[in-house]
């Protein structure tokens, strides 16, 4: 249940729980709250030197960080940097760069001449038993900057699947349209998620485009990746895309799609999973049985696919595309495939 728009104004210990004060309105009540505020700079004192600030009243420094008053630098979560995507001032609060600028503040005040090339915000937290990780640019923030954008979404193993304990992480990888400039990805999920979020850091740090994922030689063995690693599945997957393989289409574009009566909408999913829910106006067809029911599909109109994880999808795609069909775009996942 989501109570937006409310204003917090403190909590009470009762009856074993917390009691969650709100502004004008009755309180709520939680067995845990866990607060995400996030932070906002203590720069009074560099106000008070006359410092120049920036965001949220963050100390403005260049690359050698230096403040705007000579001899006086700042490092960590109180400065304004430059974001190492977009090269936009940002306020990013992370231990990792903060060391970095302090080892660069120590370089200069010795003589030396060391820059803070920007900040790409990598991050990883652990929530109770899953990990959520993140570097570079959301899809929201890169839209926000000016960016055509596009995304592929996945769901992968940790490791290879015939090997026990392997969980489900899901993984989305945001990339520029046309030049393919890697841009930025999250992760969620329960093992390897750090791995591959540093993985896809170090892409983005070296300036490799979204296709070369599929070429980086990544360590393999069945306890700790797959043959294919889910950095060099979602290479796979932007490469279908640039060499117009596939075309994707995105569930934000469904109410659009819907209205067109000149498409054909396609769930290839089962029978008894598109029974316990599906999107109104899609025709199933499950996977297995295309071949033989291809005839169904009226001939020269687009054909939106759309499955549970992409993969379903994607198959269905190269069947119809072998049999004289075209237009034929597929959906990103809607959730995980199940591990079987």
């Amino acid at each position: 249940k989501l109570v937006l728009g409310y204003t917090v104004e403190g909590f009470k210990e009762k009856d074993n729980g917390v009691e969650v004060l709100l502004k004008d309105n009755p309180s709520l009540q939680a067995d845990m709250v866990v607060l995400a505020i996030g932070v906002t700079p203590d720069t009074v004192l560099a106000k008070e030197a006359g410092l120049e600030l920036g965001i949220k009243e963050s100390i403005v420094v260049n690359d050698r960080m230096e403040t705007s008053v000579p001899d006086i630098y700042a490092a960590g979560d109180a400065v304004q940097v430059k974001h190492y995507v977009t090269g936009n001032d940002a306020l990013i609060s992370l231990a990792g760069p903060a060391n970095k600028q302090g080892r660069i503040i120590a370089d200069n005040i010795c003589g030396g001449d060391s820059r803070y090339l920007g900040s790409q915000g990598s991050s990883v937290i652990k929530v109770f038993d899953m990990t959520a990780a993140t570097t570079g640019i959301n899809e929201t923030n890169a839209q926000k900057s000016g960016l055509e954008v596009d995304t592929v979404i996945l769901s992968p193993m940790s490791h290879a699947g015939y090997y026990p304990g392997g969980k489900v992480m899901t993984m989305k990888v945001i990339f520029e349209k046309e030049s393919y400039r890697l841009l930025g990805a999250q992760i969620i999920g329960y093992e390897g998620v750090d791995k591959r979020i540093d993985v896809l850091a170090t892409a983005i740090h070296a300036g490799l485009n979204a296709t070369q994922l599929k070429d980086l030689d990544l360590a393999y063995a069945p306890p700790y990746s797959s043959a294919k690693d889910p950095v060099n599945m979602a290479g796979f997957m932007i490469d279908n895309i640039a060499k117009g393989t596939l075309k994707q289409w995105h569930l934000e574009d469904m109410d659009k799609i819907s209205k067109d009566k000149d498409v054909v909408l396609l769930d290839v999913r089962t029978v008894g999973e598109f029974s316990r829910g599906h999107i109104d106006g899609f025709k199933n067809i499950p996977v297995d049985e295309l071949r033989e029911r291809i005839s169904e599909i009226e001939k020269g109109k687009p054909v939106y696919l759309i499955c549970q994880s992409g993969l379903r999808s994607y198959i269905a795609s190269r069947i119809l595309e072998g049999n004289g069909l075209s237009l034929i775009h597929i959906s990103e996942p809607t959730r995980p495939e199940p591990i079987s």
